[in-house]
């Protein structure tokens, strides 16, 4: 029998391995100093002047947001085609996750769209560096107001570059995520990046229940425990250090899917000047959920490419959004890691190739 590819393989090894082994034997697991080496690790790698290490991406969107004082009344700008926790996190806020659409090729908002969804009670714009394409930054923040705060979604573009500015620095804040599809991973994992002391301060006391670091022990305002334990911590540490590492054996693999798939079906890529974080690697093509059943039953692990949040329960009141939804029924994400090999793509290829008629 043909051994299955998997969707995602994180790359991990014995620098990982003796980093989480060297913790287990301190026997601090969280709350050590392995938690700020993370943070000054992700900071130097992303440009910004703080990190704040947190439980996932989820943790580190909510947490971001409530550092700018996003809440009730409060609309938060978040497009249609996105991962859910996006518009979950301003809900959790208790403000309005307003839809956007996006562009079905590149599956990232237009800024002027954005701009057409901005109104007097909009606080911010998460702008989402989908799959790892960044955003085109430049043109939307020269479309939205100065007063609208803009937060990056970044949970898949560590690494990845706007006109040579790294995702993650380029807002406000940003928010990252470690999950084991991410280019870094922790197992689970999340950040939030930015030049503003008072967020990174207020990011910190809400992911340890509020408590004000200044000996007193008060907690004037209730936080959550979204603290990122040492030994995640210690895996993460390592794994950024081969960021570019683990960045160019993505590209590589990239590199071979493009060939092989440039010329039948639409492939990813960045705008010009743009580096691509190549979270992952979706692909546009008819017909996607035959596609996505044949090549399961060929033992090719195949995803969707994300949500389309306007055909869910929670976020089905705004209308129609025809670019998410022509995202949504073509994406199909293709098995994808810094350790893919060159005959893993080929038998990708061949399947997908052979079910497309151009075997």
């Amino acid at each position: 029998m043909t051994a299955p590819i998997r969707l995602a393989r994180p790359d991990v090894g014995e620098a990982e391995l003796r980093a989480v082994a060297e913790v287990l034997g301190s026997g601090q697991l969280t709350m050590g100093p392995k938690v700020g080496e993370f943070e000054c690790a992700v900071a130097g790698a992303v440009g910004t002047r703080d990190a704040v290490a947190v439980a996932n991406g989820t943790a580190a969107l909510h947490l971001a947001l409530l550092a700018l004082g996003v809440g009730p009344g409060d609309e938060v700008v978040v497009p249609a085609y996105t991962f859910p926790a996006t518009a979950n996190a301003v809900r959790l806020c208790g403000a309005e996750a307003v839809l956007v659409d996006v562009d079905p090729e590149t599956f990232v908002v237009d800024a002027e769209a954005v701009a057409d969804a901005v109104t007097s009670r909009t606080r911010a714009v998460m702008a989402v560096h989908l799959f790892g394409r960044p955003v085109d930054w430049d043109a939307l923040r020269a479309v939205v107001s100065e007063r609208v705060l803009l937060v990056e979604d970044a949970a898949g573009a560590l690494g990845a570059r706007s006109r040579g500015r790294p995702c993650g620095s380029l807002g406000v804040a940003g928010c990252l995520s470690f999950h084991p599809r991410k280019i870094v991973t922790t197992g689970e994992g999340g950040a939030v990046t930015t030049d503003d002391p008072e967020i990174a301060a207020a990011v910190r006391r809400l992911r340890h229940h509020g408590i004000v670091a200044d000996g007193t022990n008060d907690i004037p305002v209730p936080g959550f425990n979204y603290r990122l334990a040492d030994v995640l911590c210690a895996l993460g540490i390592p794994q950024v250090e081969r960021l570019e590492e683990l960045l160019a054996g993505r590209e590589r693999a990239a590199s071979w899917y493009a060939e092989r798939l440039g010329d039948v079906v639409g492939t990813p890529s960045a705008a010009e000047g743009d580096r691509h974080g190549w979270q992952a690697y979706v692909v546009r093509v008819d017909r996607r959920d035959e596609l996505l059943a044949a090549l399961r039953a060929e033992g090719i692990e195949v995803q969707i490419g994300t949500y389309a949040l306007h055909r869910l329960g929670a976020y089905r009141d705004q209308g129609a959004f025809p670019g998410a939804q022509r995202a949504y029924e073509r994406a199909l994400a293709l098995p994808f890691a810094a350790t893919t090999t060159e005959d893993e793509v080929d038998r990708v290829c061949t399947a997908l190739l052979g079910r497309l008629g151009r075997s």
